[in-house]
């Protein structure tokens, strides 16, 4: 039985999304949770891996239940009950208790052919930067990156739009052996918002490793006047990593959301990602 699970976290206390040994992580936290539930371990397979200290507010990931934890789920809820699969969400936030950095927003069952990683077509990611003109605010240090100065968002905008489209973004990434950079930019933009802080919002099909941070990194040396808007371009064209430009820091980056196809869609995606990231 696969349930999709929509899932939230601050990343701050977390040492990213991946299971380590001996460390704290996201995935590690939940899959014990629902371990509880079930009696037995589980696996989820995630959306995006995220890096140590960045968020989400729309994370997912599926888990596939065998027989025998699925009864437990039945028996907990009620076998005439109509939506067991939607109770694991409600049970996994009561064993993380009051406050947890981590939660399951909602759990359901997940449509034919879905797969959480294979079957996404796009994530956005939004990243908080506080200049001078905006301040610093206490309640939101855990979430927003400040930076000395006061950047100039139109050049930063201007900047990001430039590089939208299919494109290698090696010097945007972190190199992976034997992992491509070529990914597809769907849309990237700069505004400030109500009280003044500038805010990303960064769109593509999937990311390489730091790529979002070296992004808003790049533009932000654009809005303190380091570099011009057209140099991001060239820069990516190189298709070398650079110090022109520094990656932000992890805690102003929260992955948004995830976008799905319509459901009988999902299976062709799927099959149709496996095999782009085989052939890579």
């Amino acid at each position: 039985m696969r349930i999709r699970l929509d899932i939230a976290y601050d990343g701050t206390n977390f040492r990213g999304w991946a299971k380590q040994p001996g460390l704290r992580t996201v995935q590690g936290t939940l899959e014990a949770a629902l371990a509880r539930i079930v009696g037995s371990d589980v696996q989820f397979v995630v959306a995006g891996r995220t890096d140590a200290g960045v968020h989400a507010a729309g994370q997912v990931a599926h888990v596939d239940l065998d027989e025998a934890q699925w009864a437990r789920v039945e028996a907990r809820h009620g076998r005439a009950a109509t939506d067991p699969a939607g109770s694991i969400a409600a049970r996994m936030r009561g064993v993380l208790g009051a406050y947890p950095d981590a939660t399951v927003h909602r759990s359901s069952l997940a449509p034919q052919g879905f797969d959480a990683r294979f079957s996404a077509v796009w994530r956005r990611y939004r990243y908080r930067l506080a200049d001078d003109a905006a301040g610093f605010d206490p309640a939101r240090r855990l979430d927003t990156t400040s930076i000395r100065g006061s950047l100039d968002v139109q050049a930063m905008d201007a900047a990001a739009r430039s590089l939208i489209g299919l494109h290698d973004f090696a010097a945007y990434c972190k190199a992976r052996e034997e992992a491509t950079t070529i990914r597809t930019l769907l849309d990237y933009r700069w505004t400030r918002d109500a009280d003044g802080v500038l805010v990303a919002e960064v769109k593509a099909d999937a990311f390489c490793h730091s790529m979002v941070r070296a992004l808003v990194g790049a533009c932000a040396a654009v809005g303190e006047g380091r570099l011009g808007e057209g140099d991001l371009v060239v820069l990516r064209d190189a298709l070398q990593r650079t110090s022109e430009f520094k990656v932000l820091a992890a805690r102003g980056l929260t992955l948004t959301e995830v976008g799905y196809p319509a459901h009988d869609l999902l299976a062709a995606r799927a099959e149709q990602t496996r095999a782009r990231r085989d052939s890579e």
